[in-house]
């Protein structure tokens, strides 16, 4: 039986039922919408797990009449209910609706024939009200056993390599000054087609706003910067289209892609290294080989194959176009290789969907063959169950047997999606997790968007020999700053050597090794003012969330505990029941509610419902 092509959208159906139920508790009434009568049965008693299951089977029901009745549905409960605004609702369901209809006629949700796996993962992961499901059983295989003598990289203490690291851009084409940036809207900054006629209540200006995405200008400062810092190469963790999801179309999606290559190769002179984020169109719906497709990622692949090709090489520009988006890629005069994974393959449903994990296994086995140490970039961060990534549990775990297998060989590995300067630790025992213990640390960037805090990129410097990271700075420009819409001012904010070595005591020629980082969540325990200054750095000022109050303790110690879990498994996010992602009360810092990206499905009806 063919898997359901749920892709990264099993989240936005999860939290749109959640956000439905919720809707039953007095939050709203579904009275003004008199095509959903056949939900509110199955609505009004969701408090248990049959009871969400029988929810699930209500959507099905409806999917099953067929996707003219779906969308309908959808689009009449999302109007009624005064979601968002009408032309939001519209477009958004005429995209996904059509995939999420088939995912629900995919799955077993009947008593007959029991619910499917995948019907109670919803339900357990997202309401807190099915079993708790163990991780699925799989052994990754490897071409040959780690050496019993691996090579040993030494540092010779030579003069570092620069690269930046940039991500989430998310740039708006249509970003147009003078518009209304105080909009109803997910993003604004836009001449939409239901914009009053009255003058904006506030303009958008030249370079950028905190409810909207990035504009052209804001970019090309960006990338102005990073040549002016000259680094010897750059990496991208992903995400380039803007977060009008309801309008984004495959023409667009491509056009967009297409803009951002020339604008990276007009302003940097150095290579450039990319990975995939959530651009085909519908937003995150990359289908699978094996899947029924409801859509055509293929694309996006062909697309970054070419725009891409320039940097990583013709063989690598091929392994795009026929591996799904994944390459491997030698640095031009490094002992140093680049494997970029596509991980929105990464979901529940199969181990290896689109042979992703292979993949990697093959390009760190031939960098271990060569003495090559190797990079592995992508777009989702593997540890944090929050940003509704819990499709991530078990393929978190077939990554981490890829990295105990090859952890001689990997040097560094570096993610973005959160938009969110952050970090994340792996562990030989995840039992006694110590510095010793310590075997791999993830680096997470910062987005360009003003949306998430005040844009920023990081920049590493690099042991020639080891390839480790010596150094890591965060590079911003504050919106807030009265120059700012004249032209951005980037500076320096911090250096993790300078601003956190001395915290850990970190010896002169030491790398930023993973031990590094597990000594300093040691001193965040134990250091309150340490633990608020990472707080502060995490939207680099422009967005803080607070970890403090009487909740202040869980706060930090969730937080703390997910530094603390590249491997997803072993992270703090455990949903209480309800309708959560998380537990109620605890503002977990540098928590990632947006799984869907931009406003989706799940966006649209959690803002209603309160969720």
């Amino acid at each position: 039986m063919r898997s359901p092509p749920t892709l990264k959208l099993l989240p936005c159906i999860s939290l749109l039922l959640t956000s439905t139920a919720v809707a039953a508790s007095n939050v709203v009434s579904l009275d003004d919408c008199p095509s959903c009568d056949t939900l509110k049965p199955a609505i009004q008693n969701v408090d248990d797990c049959p009871s969400c299951l029988a929810l699930l089977s209500a959507f099905q029901s409806i999917a099953l009449t067929g996707d003219d009745a779906f969308i309908t549905t959808l689009t009449s409960l999302c109007i009624g209910l005064g979601t968002t605004d009408p032309d939001v609702c519209t477009g958004l369901i005429a995209r996904e609706g059509p995939i999420l209809a088939h995912v629900l006629r995919s799955i077993s949700i009947t008593p007959t024939s029991g619910p499917s796996s995948t019907a109670q993962k919803l339900c357990d992961a997202l309401m807190g009200m099915c079993v708790s499901h163990p991780i699925t059983p799989f052994t990754v295989p490897f071409p040959k056993p780690a050496p019993a003598h691996p090579k040993v990289f030494k540092s010779r203490g030579g003069k570092p390599i620069r690269v930046a690291h940039l991500s989430d851009v998310h740039i708006d084409r249509m970003y147009t000054i003078g518009t209304e940036a105080n909009c109803t809207k997910s993003i604004c900054c836009r001449d939409f087609d239901d914009s009053p006629p009255t003058p904006p209540t506030v303009p958008a200006l030249p370079n950028g706003n905190s409810h909207c995405d990035s504009p052209i200008s804001l970019a090309d400062s960006m990338l102005e910067e990073i040549e002016r810092l000259n680094p010897r190469f750059s990496i991208f963790t992903g995400d380039v289209v803007e977060g009008a999801t309801w309008l984004v179309d495959q023409a667009e999606v491509t056009t967009d892609l297409q803009a951002f290559d020339a604008q990276m190769a007009a302003k940097l002179s150095a290579p450039i290294f990319p990975s995939l984020g959530h651009d085909p169109a519908p937003v995150n719906a990359f289908a699978r080989t094996s899947s029924h497709a409801m859509n055509d990622s293929q694309f996006v692949f062909d697309t970054q194959s070419a725009g891409w090709e320039q940097w990583i090489k013709s063989a690598a520009a091929f392994e795009v176009k026929h591996h799904s988006g994944s390459y491997s890629a030698q640095v031009p005069g490094l002992g140093l290789r680049i494997v970029a994974v596509n991980t929105q393959y990464w979901y529940k449903q199969k181990p290896d969907p689109n042979g992703v994990l292979a993949f990697l296994v093959d390009a760190l086995q031939a960098a271990e063959d060569a003495g090559d140490r190797a990079w592995i970039i992508g777009h989702i961060l593997l540890g944090k169950e929050d940003t509704m990534e819990d499709t991530m549990i078990d393929q978190s775990n077939y990554f981490d047997q890829v990295l105990q297998r090859y952890r001689n060989t990997i040097a560094g590995m570096f993610f973005g999606h959160s938009h969110k300067d952050q970090f994340e630790i792996a562990y030989s025992n995840y039992s006694a997790q110590t510095a010793e213990n310590a075997v791999g640390v993830a680096l997470i960037g910062p987005a360009l968007t003003p949306t998430s805090g005040n844009p920023a990129f990081k920049l590493y410097d690099i042991d020639p020999d080891t390839f480790e990271v010596v150094d890591a700075s965060v590079f911003f420009t504050n919106i807030s700053e009265s120059g700012f819409q004249i032209r951005p001012t980037w500076n320096l904010y911090y250096s993790a050597r300078t601003t956190y070595g001395p915290l850990v005591g970190l010896p002169p020629n030491e790398p930023l090794s993973p031990a590094f980082w597990h000594n300093l969540t040691e001193v965040f325990v134990a250091n309150e003012t340490a633990f608020q200054m990472f707080n502060t750095f995490i939207s680099r000022g422009g967005a803080v969330t607070p970890c403090t109050g009487e909740d202040a303790g869980d706060c930090k110690n969730t937080t703390i505990c997910d530094m603390r879990a590249f491997r997803s498994e072993n992270n703090c996010d455990i949903p209480a029941e309800g309708f959560s992602l998380r537990r109620r009360g605890v503002d977990q810092i540098g928590s990632d509610a947006d799984a869907c990206e931009g406003t989706g499905l799940a966006q649209m009806f959690s803002r209603m419902f309160g969720v």
